[in-house]
């Protein structure tokens, strides 16, 4: 298992890979994560629940940046994401909001990411401190937005208005 000290980083992987690239990377020893979320489908013959990634094409892993070939020969795996060449970490705390929402029990599920709106902070219930962006949805109630901003990925999760206070 690799090291808390090592920072997150977003990988890449080919289509419907994800859980692949999950599985040769706890195998290799890596700390790896990989969000899902229960989608219902519906089959010619009937409706299914399943588990879908939260962030299809994607897998989070910690790991030594400059030791990553390792990482690239994984089956499965494209690329390290980044900026331009340079592989980019993802803040601590970007992940561990999208735990904290996935182990809430709420409903979530994948948002289109929000580079604009409204920042806000929740003061109570099981979200309590996580920070993200407030959205109304078709149906009229409130949803809050936790993105992945390096991904350009986000999930939305229902939330209260009385749970959130505008962050400044």
């Amino acid at each position: 298992m690799q090291m808390a000290t090592h920072s997150w980083y977003g990988l890449r992987t080919k289509s419907r890979f994800e859980k692949a690239a999950a599985a040769s990377l706890a195998y290799k020893g890596y700390q790896y994560y990989l969000p899902t979320y229960r989608s219902r489908r519906r089959w010619s013959d009937r409706m299914t629940e399943v588990q879908a990634p939260l962030f299809p094409g994607y897998v989070f892993c910690r790991f030594d940046v400059s030791q990553r070939l390792p990482i690239l020969v994984i089956p499965g795996i494209v690329s390290v994401v980044g900026i331009g060449r340079e592989p980019a970490s993802i803040p601590d705390e970007e992940i561990a909001a999208i735990e904290t929402v996935l182990r809430s029990g709420l409903n979530a599920e994948s948002w289109p990411y929000l580079p604009e709106g409204q920042r806000v902070r929740v003061d109570k219930g099981s979200l309590n401190g996580i920070e993200g962006i407030v959205v109304k949805s078709k149906k009229g109630a409130w949803r809050m937005v936790v993105s992945v901003t390096l991904l350009q990925r986000s999930l939305s999760v229902e939330i209260d208005r009385e749970w959130i206070s505008a962050v400044r």
